[in-house]
């Protein structure tokens, strides 16, 4: 055994050093483009933990929300208000929603799915929050034209066969979570009650609130019309007018304002259909059993976790979706009896919560009156701050400074 003194510690331990030093010399330096690939890698897994599980930023497309949100306003999202939801197909390109950009086709991949989960968050979609959601109906597409709706394509052009459409169109379908992405006002949640009578919208048999840059269509009557001006001035849109009467969308704190004008005789709220008069577009879709249109609607039960209702041929068609698409289970009907997974039902329990979703534009809206109930597993998140917003001018000539940096809730004001 050898014993070691002083004079051997110091030469093992400068061969020590000479030996770490000659290894640190031979390791080669990172190359300029391994340094930049690293921090290209950290930087997408970052963007993509924070779009996951903390906020996403969202363009409005569509004028749906105006006057609360208007066309080009960029805005982030909150997931954290009502807990970030776990992916459902984690398998996708990251920071592409669900079509490739230039090259276009899918960003994911459905080889591996997960249920639906959601983390804790600091509260619960709340009646009038402005809500991101993955659109209902999109779960099916059209390939060849995937910006059409299936469903409405289906009733309108093929009278609901399937297999005629099949003809002209291929099929896809799309996971919840690669849904198009829709902006709403939240107007029920699960356990409300829906109506609207003459265009304004009541909840649980209250009036909901109407808030200021909501916008409703008007038929505007007037001795010697209104100055091209006056409606450039306010961005007013006018979808007709004969030089004394306009039917026009008004914002609601611009009402008053078109009455004191010289001139006006009578404002009044415009109705294509009247109490009684079946639309045939609108959810759902059963002219038969509902006479409901865009301005006079329901009364409508939103449906809610561990709630029963009895089900007959007469209210069916307000709850197939919900039992075959959302929830899973197997639907027929035969004979006049109705059939879940096989089994005779005159009632049935539901397992999700569900949401009533409308646009503030009313009268220019694709909402729930059109295709029902937003299940609890599409909702994305809480609709922010705008952090962008610029008109038809563009970016640099049109700049909406007073909507920059401003949250959503006092915009809406």
């Amino acid at each position: 055994m050898e014993v070691v003194t002083f004079g051997t510690y110091i030469k093992y331990s400068m061969q020590l050093a000479f030996w770490k030093k000659k290894d640190k010399a031979n390791k080669k330096k990172k190359s300029v483009v391994r340094e930049w690939t690293d921090a290209l890698i950290f930087a997408i897994v970052a963007a993509t933990l924070i779009r996951t599980f903390f906020v996403e930023a969202y363009t409005i497309p569509t004028g749906s929300m105006e006057g609360s949100l208007l066309v080009n306003d960029y805005l982030f999202v909150s997931k954290m208000s009502y807990g970030a939801r776990i992916p459902m197909t984690p398998l996708a390109v990251p920071l592409v929603h669900n079509t490739m950009p230039i090259t276009g086709g899918k960003s994911y991949t459905e080889a591996v799915h997960w249920n639906y989960h959601r983390l804790p968050g600091f509260g619960k979609v709340e009646r009038y929050n402005v809500v991101v959601f993955n659109y209902p109906c999109g779960d099916t597409i059209l390939a060849e034209e995937p910006e059409k709706d299936y469903y409405s394509t289906l009733r309108s052009e093929f009278n609901n066969d399937r297999q005629l459409l099949k003809t002209r169109y291929t099929l896809a379908t799309r996971p919840v979570d690669k849904t198009d992405n829709y902006i709403k006002r939240c107007i029920g949640i699960p356990g409300d009650k829906v109506e609207v009578r003459n265009a304004i919208v009541y909840v649980n048999g209250q009036q909901a609130p109407i808030f200021p840059n909501s916008k409703l269509l008007y038929d505007v009557k007037t001795s010697n019309g209104i100055s091209d001006d006056f409606i450039e001035e306010n961005n007013i849109e006018v979808p007709s007018s004969n030089g004394q009467r306009y039917i026009m969308f008004l914002e609601n704190d611009q009402v008053d304002v078109i009455k004191k004008l010289p001139g006006v005789q009578t404002v009044t709220l415009y109705m294509q259909y009247g109490p009684g008069q079946a639309e045939p577009e609108v959810f759902p879709h059963d002219v038969a059993h509902f006479n409901w249109n865009r301005d006079n609607y329901g009364p409508i039960l939103i449906p809610k976790e561990g709630m029963t209702v009895q089900l007959n041929a007469a209210n069916i068609a307000l709850y197939r979706r919900v039992i075959r698409n959302y929830e899973g289970n197997t639907l027929e009907e035969k004979e006049g009896k109705i059939f879940i997974n096989d089994k005779e039902a005159n009632s049935y329990t539901f397992k999700m919560d569900y949401y009533w979703m409308m646009g503030d534009n009313r009268h220019n809206s694709l909402d729930s009156r059109y295709w029902g109930f937003v299940p609890v597993d599409h909702v994305v998140g809480k609709a922010w701050f705008v952090w962008l917003s610029y008109g038809k001018g563009g970016l640099f000539k049109d700049m909406r400074w007073r909507r920059l940096l401003h949250s959503v809730h006092s915009l809406e004001k």
